[in-house]
């Protein structure tokens, strides 16, 4: 099984939408910045963080990357 066919079947287990392309991209992008920033556990926990408190994508990186120190 591919990540993108767990990813649909995980998101149609817990009544979710399955994430875009472009959406996959930009969380795949927060958890690189996360883990590249500190550790790689860092990861996951800043994807789950952004989506309980309903913070967007792109508000998600740019935050996380001005904790990085890159603007």
């Amino acid at each position: 099984m591919t990540g993108s066919e767990w990813i649909a079947r995980f998101a149609a287990a817990i009544g979710a939408v399955e994430p875009t392309a472009e959406e996959y991209e930009r969380i795949l992008e927060l958890a690189a910045e996360a883990a590249h920033a500190s550790e790689r556990t860092a990861a996951p926990v800043a994807c789950w963080l952004a989506a309980a408190a309903g913070v967007p994508l792109d508000r998600a990186l740019k935050t996380a990357a001005g904790i990085a120190g890159r603007p």
